[in-house]
């Protein structure tokens, strides 16, 4: 199933299934799902003015951020590195901490007013391509299982692809 299919849905129903399948792919798709949960919450935010509907799109944001970090501190521990972290933004006062992700398919960065756990991130943030094509694209490859186990234990940095740590 295509990632931005269920993206672009209402339909609750669908986008449980969609996850309940993402997760059953390990440590890759549950990171997957966590990033879809958090950009789709997002945007939804983003349209609504005001009232519960934003304030309880955002707590869904939040809490999928938390869990954004808790799987890649699990993934670290399995020795799988994904360069990511949270750098400030002063120019978004209120939303002043920005988590960022190097996915293979391409970066995304969400806003938050506080800073969850996690290291610092050393990059910059890159406006192309936007989140939620990286993320769907990166939900699509994992889908289609088009992307290799994340390698561990290279013997120097330099080994590493550019999107791991």
């Amino acid at each position: 199933m295509l990632a931005k299919l269920v993206f672009d849905q209402k339909n609750g129903d669908v986008t449980k299934a969609y996850y309940a399948e993402m997760n059953k792919k390990g440590l890759l798709g549950q990171l997957a799902v966590a990033l879809f949960r958090a950009q789709k919450r997002s945007t939804a935010a983003k349209k609504y003015r005001k009232g519960s509907w934003k304030r309880d799109a955002y707590d869904v944001t939040n809490w999928s951020l938390s869990e954004i970090c808790r799987v890649l501190n699990v993934m670290q521990a399995f020795e799988m590195f994904f360069s990511w972290g949270w750098k400030k933004d002063l120019n978004t006062p209120g939303y002043e901490w920005v988590l960022y992700v190097e996915t293979p398919k391409g970066q995304a960065s969400f806003h938050s007013s506080e800073r969850l756990n996690g290291p610092d991130f050393n990059g910059e943030w890159k406006p192309i391509p936007c989140s939620e094509e990286s993320i769907l694209d990166f939900c699509d490859s994992i889908w289609d299982g088009k992307i290799e186990d994340i390698p561990h234990r290279w013997q120097s940095r330099s080994e590493k692809p550019a999107f791991f740590i």
